[in-house]
Formats: structure tokens, C-alpha cells, sequence
């Protein structure tokens, strides 16, 4: 596994890449202590992730080798469809893949989620539209959902 931190408006973030793509996402600083930090290799998304917090980015381009249940998987695919700058329900992410009545599932496919903000999680909202649990907590989903609108409108 290769880590790398990013500065993002919020803190830092640690990454794991393998040599198939991005693994992992986490908040904060957490490289395993006999890690060491591989910003070559992490290169493309070191910058991806720079650029989309700069405002430049809208998608991401790399590859990712993560892992979960079928229902998870097809959750995550999900998310990357929802557009930039949108938020989607719970329950129109369940609907969507053809599991209506999974809202909770989803939330819980979203907080199992490796690769936040890469795998959009932040924009899923509750039905009525309002801010509900996110791992990085519910001030950075707010900022990232800010980053977007702020992006869109500029």
C-alpha cells in the first residue's frame, strides 16, 4: 500500500493506492506507522484531489481498486452518476438501483464507502433535503456540497 496526505480546507487526508488504483480515503492523518509516504506514486491523485478542491475539477479520471458486497457496489456506481453541484435522496439512490424501501442500506453502503468525495457520498441527503450523517462529519459534508455550489456558480 502507498499513502500520501492531502491539504484540503478542512484538514488533511490520508490516501492508500495500490499498483491497480485508489484504495482508500480517510480524514485526517492516518498512515500506518511502518508506512511511508509515497507522494510519486500517488501523484494523479494527489492532484485530482487538489484540483477538485481548488475548484477546477469536477470528475475524477483514475482508477480505483475497492471492494465491497454486490449492494454496495452497485450503491457506490450510483453515486458516481449523481452530477456535480446535485444532491440525491437516500431513497432515489435505492429506487435507482432497483432496491426501493433500502434507503437505510444505502446509508449504510455510504458510510462503508473507501473513497469519499471520489465516490461522492456527500451528495446524498435526506428526503426532505436535509444534511444527514457523513464519516468526515456533517461541517465537512456541508463544505464539500459548498465547494461544488460555489464551483457551478462562479
Amino acid at each position: 500500500m502507498r499513502y500520501a496526505i492531502v491539504d484540503t480546507p478542512f484538514g488533511p487526508v490520508t490516501l492508500a493506492s495500490s499498483e491497480k488504483g485508489l484504495c482508500s480515503l480517510e480524514f485526517g492523518k492516518k498512515v500506518p506507522a511502518n508506512a511511508a509516504i509515497d507522494n510519486l506514486s500517488n501523484r494523479p491523485y494527489v492532484k485530482q484531489l487538489s484540483e477538485y478542491f481548488a475548484g477546477k475539477r469536477t470528475t475524477f479520471d483514475f482508477l480505483l481498486d475497492i471492494h465491497g458486497t454486490a449492494f454496495q457496489m452497485s450503491v457506490w456506481d450510483a453515486l458516481q452518476q449523481i452530477p456535480y453541484g446535485q444532491t440525491r435522496s437516500y431513497g432515489e439512490i435505492a429506487q435507482s438501483i432497483g432496491k426501493p424501501g433500502a434507503a437505510r442500506a444505502v446509508g449504510m453502503a455510504n458510510h462503508d464507502n473507501p473513497v469519499a468525495i471520489v465516490i461522492p457520498c456527500h451528495r446524498v441527503v435526506g428526503h426532505n433535503g436535509s444534511l444527514t450523517g457523513y464519516a468526515g462529519g456533517l461541517d465537512i459534508k456541508k463544505q464539500l456540497l459548498s465547494i461544488e455550489r460555489r464551483t457551478l456558480f462562479t
